[in-house]
């Protein structure tokens, strides 16, 4: 695993390079992250063994993917990715579209890459079409009528160009000293058995992330139960919120037949190195296929006993109890990441 690291002052200290935020739904992933980025330098540092943060997260694909068929059924068609507007996706495969997506996020963010297009909506209609055709899907939007595709890249326009934009301003920054994180949620339905068959579970997100990304990553799973996953989701949900990484709420069918369970115990416990999961990839060189395995340190942060909601509150609002719980379990899992 790389470090990256700081001046001479902290010249022993080993800073995480990539953090995994993984868990279900409503565990607190996006809490964490907020509370992450209001930290100061020296804070993450010392205490959490990181850079300021970059972040990654496969959610804003989730609901532009939903806005694509609602505009979808407004113009008379039937939904490309999703079941219904409240259903899961048509085919599950698309879990591991998200990931491709991501891939090419952490690929344009390493090498600073502008994405400069003269349509934000295009430019995703193309890349959510490109993701489907590597995991061996269909280009749903390939199909689309034309006139129908400028009506959809018309509608979504402003929001495809408002995420276009976090992207590409985050590209511009320098990468020295700072540490990312990619957030993601996977399962698998309720009462299902181990190991979930693809592409559920972690596994699969494991099998599809980028080298590049495996390389230097570690994972911090933030650990709930899939009833307070359910209940949480519930509580967190706005009717305004869907576009919101705090306040969205997944249908409960998708909550139980998809994120029922998790299976990153049953990977901890599968592990040949205690305190890893082991991810074993067959991997094409020049000419010819190789097998590599990786070892991902990983920990977990606590939240069953719930540390994390009230990060959703103005920081002014925050109580000292709360912020020293919250800082003490965070600071346990990242020692934990960083002794591996």
């Amino acid at each position: 695993m790389a470090f990256l690291r700081f001046g001479p002052v902290n010249f022993m200290s080993k800073l995480l390079d990539t953090i995994l935020l993984f868990s279900l739904p409503a565990s607190g992933k996006s809490e964490v992250r907020r509370y992450l980025a209001s930290l100061t330098p020296d804070q993450c540092r010392n205490d959490f063994h990181m850079g300021p943060t970059l972040q990654l997260d496969d959610y804003p694909y989730v609901h532009l993917m939903h806005r694509i068929d609602d505009e979808l059924r407004a113009n008379g068609l039937d939904c490309a990715y999703y079941q219904g507007p409240d259903r899961p996706f048509r085919d599950n495969w698309t879990w591991a579209v998200l990931i491709e997506l991501l891939n090419e996020d952490h690929a344009h963010l390493m090498a600073s890459r502008q994405i400069e297009v003269s349509s934000a909506a295009q430019h995703l209609f193309d890349r959510l079409d490109a993701a489907h055709a590597k995991v061996g899907l269909c280009q749903l939007l390939g199909e689309v009528p034309h006139r129908v595709r400028m009506r959809l890249a018309a509608a979504l326009e402003a929001e495809c160009r408002a995420e276009l934009n976090v992207l590409n301003h985050q590209n511009a920054e320098n990468k020295a000293g700072r540490t990312l994180v990619i957030e993601a949620a996977r399962g698998g339905a309720n009462g299902s058995a181990f190991p979930l068959c693809p592409p559920h579970g972690y596994e699969t997100a494991f099998q599809t992330l980028s080298p590049a990304i495996l390389e230097k990553a570690c994972v911090l799973y933030v650990w709930v139960e899939p009833a307070e996953s359910r209940r949480k989701n519930i509580e967190r949900g706005r009717p305004d919120g869907q576009g919101s990484i705090l306040h969205h709420s997944v249908p409960m069918e998708v909550m139980l037949g998809q994120y029922g369970c998790d299976d990153m115990a049953w990977l901890m416990e599968q592990s040949d190195r205690p305190g890893t999961i082991r991810v074993e990839r067959i991997l094409q060189t020049v000419d010819r296929h190789e097998t590599k395995v990786y070892h991902l340190p990983v920990a977990r942060f606590d939240n069953r006993d719930d540390l994390t909601t009230f990060v959703r509150a103005d920081q002014k609002l925050w109580k000292p109890e709360e912020v020293k719980a919250i800082h003490g379990g965070l600071k346990a899992a990242f020692d934990q990441l960083t002794k591996k």
